[in-house]
């Protein structure tokens, strides 16, 4: 594994190069909020810390980051008008949106709109917009993640309102990578604020961006997605920069929605100066609940079986 600068500095110290278990990194890592985590210099796939890495989880919202992944490499005209349609199957109550059903937008819009804030609406039109449609979109989204080892990871919808739409921290940090190789990702996701033109009929949208930290130009952050959902927790993927380095993190299920802040912020000290940090009661809590219930999952899946 090669890992430059300050980052090489803090694996020597806290893994020594050896490939040590993901209990070991835990014991020696930043004490976190989220209940699964990994952390990896840019263009790296090892991790210089991981808790739970390998655990298939629900990601939310983080969904985006594939759809937005496969779009861009479909070679799609970023400047076509796109319709959105009624949706084919039911929405999800948790659908929200504000834009009107056979209105249309750009596609590179619609890119930015659902990664810098998520929009639900936009990410099933490039979906729906796709050579043969919803259900082939899907299917490029778990080949594509095939292609890039993601062992762990399964697709069911674009948007990430489907609690079994689920992935590891690990994969996710192999996700960002290739994600991180497109510089539209850096654009769109990390755009402060947006207002969205539409026409058929002619309004617009102003857009924010879901993450904090993009507004803090001492983050340096160069990819963002936020998600949420009840089954995922509070979940964030991010490339900043911490200790002078590009460093990927990943965080799934927070409690809260300042918990994955708060954990970016543990990373970048504990990179820093080695300081593990602390987290509150609460979050301890309720990662011991998170934890049992998937370790009861688990043990009712080897029954079943």
């Amino acid at each position: 594994m090669i890992v430059r600068g300050g980052l090489a500095l803090m694996l020597a110290l806290f893994l020594g190069f050896s490939g040590l278990a993901v209990a070991s990194q835990r014991s020696e890592g930043p004490n976190l909020a989220s209940v699964n985590a990994a952390v990896a210099a840019v263009g790296e796939d090892s991790l210089v810390f991981g808790k739970n890495a390998n655990r298939s989880v629900p990601i939310a919202s983080l969904t985006k980051v594939m759809t937005a992944l496969v779009v861009l490499e479909s070679d799609q005209p970023l400047d076509e008008w796109l319709t959105f349609r009624k949706r084919h199957t039911p929405p999800a109550a948790n659908a929200y949106t504000r834009i009107r059903v056979d209105s249309q937008l750009r596609r590179s819009d619609a890119l930015r709109i659902a990664l810098m804030s998520s929009e639900n609406f936009a990410a099933y039109t490039l979906a729906r917009s796709y050579p043969g449609g919803f259900d082939a979109f899907v299917a490029a989204m778990n080949e594509k993640a095939r292609s890039l080892g993601m062992t762990g990871t399964h697709f069911v919808d674009p948007t990430g309102l489907s609690a079994d739409n689920v992935s590891t921290a690990a994969d996710l940090v192999k996700l960002v990578n290739a994600a991180s190789r497109h510089p539209e990702f850096e654009e769109y996701s990390t755009t402060r604020y947006y207002r969205a033109k539409f026409r058929k009929p002619r309004y617009s949208l102003s857009f924010g961006n879901t993450n904090a930290l993009v507004h803090r130009d001492s983050w340096g952050v160069s990819l963002s997605k936020t998600g949420y959902l009840e089954e995922a927790g509070r979940c964030l993927v991010m490339v900043s920069r911490m200790n002078g380095e590009p460093v990927v993190t990943v965080l799934l299920d927070s409690l809260g929605t300042r918990s994955p802040m708060g954990d970016a912020g543990r990373i970048k000290r504990w990179l820093d100066t080695g300081d593990r940090g602390q987290v509150a009661k609460a979050a301890r809590r309720y990662e011991q609940e998170k934890n049992a219930a998937y370790a009861a999952t688990a043990n009712n899946t080897v029954s079943a079986n």
